[in-house]
């Protein structure tokens, strides 16, 4: 779906899905009413920055006109799906300062006068408040910019505003839905009517889905870039922990938390991985970066990356009871199996992670890993601030504000703080033996007997799941995963609501991704199999949101011409 020209999907395999072979041809035209002066030019929900950096350069729109399209696509759906927070009051004077500069022949690089969302947990000096969806945090102020926030001002890119989220990133309460902040209020989802966004980054997938911005950031534990992506139809990179500087964003995990762009192609999203990536004093785990070197991700989106590669598929990560509401993805996962096969691909199937049988897979480590983490780093965040409006200075009295203050919606029943008692109840922090023990348990189930030791077991180069399944296991490793579009439920699916029954969890049309991961700082293998994938099949194109947008930029450009 490019510009005003017709293009051919080209799927190979047989499976059946939604009444038709879910990898035969499909025809798909975009709509010709986005052209600008008579110039084809593809809707902002497909447009890449490729598109956007051409029209910027050939005149067709300016950096300002992009800021007053986005703004109104947001105003347009915004009351209904809650996926922004706040927008950034200074985005059309940082704008007009970009399009002058461009003007006058200087250029940042590719991103420059494009705009990005960002989420609420990452800080900007500016504005815009930087809250995890929280009253605590309303109204203080931060000593600088995060330096994934500074990194893409310094790449020219424009931070449009912040993206709702589920509150504190989805580490507060067992009891609540994803999405849900008590600032930002419930977002949903844009492929069925109250779909669950999943979380913590669900702002951010729904914003970037919709063509809101060119892409989003988000941030990730353990499923916070990949599982929103997944089902907002998404390209989602969760880069290695360390590769992204986690400087003056709102922590869970020093040993897990990582911050990733969310985009609707591979190669969107290497450009973005490709600006906010590097070392950061600030952020010793940065030190680890392989000779402190950032890869040219842009230049790993290669075509026939597939060739000659040996694919594992760990089944055991997949297991499902019969009329689990998952079980349609895996004939699709299956048949995709058949596309990386004749990218010239090998396919090692049914290889086993030994640390993930079904005792080791719910063992408490990680949980153990993550409530250590937090104590420490949250009071540690609450101490950087340059002002901190309600005193907070530990998980304590972050607990105490929130059960107290009537606009964080607290009760037992309901969007309690049962994971902060839990961490406050531990009676360690990262610092003792016994958190050492969890950790390096977690380790190497994660290495050994998971990811590194499959990978050098098999002779393989990475291994693939439905993206309903890859989180777990690189998060306790602190390795990458790409996501790429798979396929979506069928017209049949019914309807499964989440746990507290507040959201459509699994419905028709709802989308499903694909996972490649391997081991740490593998980001440059991982994009170009995604993009491999992704160009071979280009699923995203073919599943359509029930809610959209219509604001343009050629409604902008005519309005101002």
């Amino acid at each position: 779906m490019r510009g005003i020209v017709c293009k051919i999907l080209a799927f190979a395999g047989t499976a059946t899905y939604l009444g038709q072979d879910i990898f035969a041809s499909a025809q798909v035209c975009s709509n010709s009413s986005t052209a600008i002066g008579n110039t084809p030019f593809p809707p902002l929900i497909e447009a890449t920055l490729e598109d956007l950096a051409k029209g910027l350069e050939l005149g067709l729109f300016t950096s300002v006109d992009l800021v007053n399209a986005y703004v109104a696509r947001i105003n347009e759906v915004n009351s209904t799906l809650h996926m922004v927070a706040q927008l950034n009051p200074d985005a059309l004077a940082i704008a007009a300062e970009l399009d002058a500069a461009r003007a006058n022949g200087t250029s940042y690089g590719p991103l420059h006068g494009i705009p990005i969302l960002i989420k609420n947990n990452i800080a900007t000096m500016d504005k815009m408040d930087n809250t995890a969806g929280s009253y605590a945090l309303l109204g203080a102020k931060v000593p600088g910019d995060a330096t994934v926030a500074a990194k893409l001002r310094k790449a020219g890119a424009i931070i449009l505003g912040k993206t709702n989220l589920s509150q504190w990133a989805n580490y507060r309460s067992y009891n609540t839905s994803n999405g849900w902040s008590a600032l930002g209020g419930q977002t949903q989802a844009a492929y069925y009517p109250g779909q669950d966004p999943s979380g913590s980054s669900s702002g951010s997938g729904v914003a970037s889905s919709l063509g809101l911005a060119l892409a989003a950031l988000g941030t990730e534990t353990d499923g916070s870039i990949v599982s929103p992506s997944d089902a907002n139809n998404l390209v989602g990179i969760k880069p290695s922990v360390g590769l992204t500087s986690r400087y003056l964003v709102i922590p869970i995990s020093e040993h897990q938390d990582t911050v990733g762009p969310m985009a609707r192609t591979v190669k969107d999203a290497a450009y973005i991985l490709s600006a906010i990536a590097g070392p950061d004093v600030n952020d010793n785990y940065t030190s680890a970066i392989p000779c402190g070197k950032v890869p040219d991700y842009v230049t790993a989106c290669d075509y026939f990356a597939l060739k000659g590669k040996r694919i594992g598929v760990p089944r055991n990560l997949m297991a499902l009871q019969a009329g689990d509401p998952l079980e349609p993805i895996i004939p699709v996962f299956n048949a995709a199996l058949d596309v990386l096969r004749a990218a010239g691909a090998t396919i090692v199937d049914n290889i086993t992670f030994p640390g993930f049988g079904d005792s080791d897979y719910h063992a408490n480590t990680e949980g153990i890993v993550l409530d250590a983490d937090f104590v420490v780093g949250i009071a540690r965040y609450f101490k950087s601030l340059a002002y901190n409006p309600n005193n907070i200075t530990s998980l304590a009295s972050l607990q105490n504000f929130t059960q107290s203050f009537p606009l964080e919606q607290w009760s037992p029943e309901l969007r309690d703080t049962a994971i902060w008692q839990e961490a406050l109840d531990l009676g360690f922090d990262n610092t003792s033996p016994e958190f050492w023990a969890n950790y390096t348990e977690q380790l190497y189930l994660a290495g050994p007997q998971g990811i590194t030791g499959a990978l050098a077991n098999y002779s393989l180069d990475a291994l693939v799941v439905p993206t309903a399944f890859s989180s777990t296991v690189p998060a306790r490793l602190g390795s990458p995963i790409v996501t790429v579009p798979l396929g979506r439920f069928p017209a049949n699916t019914t309807v499964v609501a989440n746990g507290i029954g507040t959201l459509n969890a699994t419905a028709p049309n709802v989308p499903f991704g694909i996972s490649f991961f391997a081991e740490r700082f593998s980001e440059e293998k991982l994009i170009g199999l995604a993009y491999a994938f992704e160009q071979r099949t280009l699923v995203r194109d073919s599943i359509v949101p029930y809610i959209q947008p219509k604001t343009e930029l050629v409604d902008v450009v005519s309005k101002r011409r």
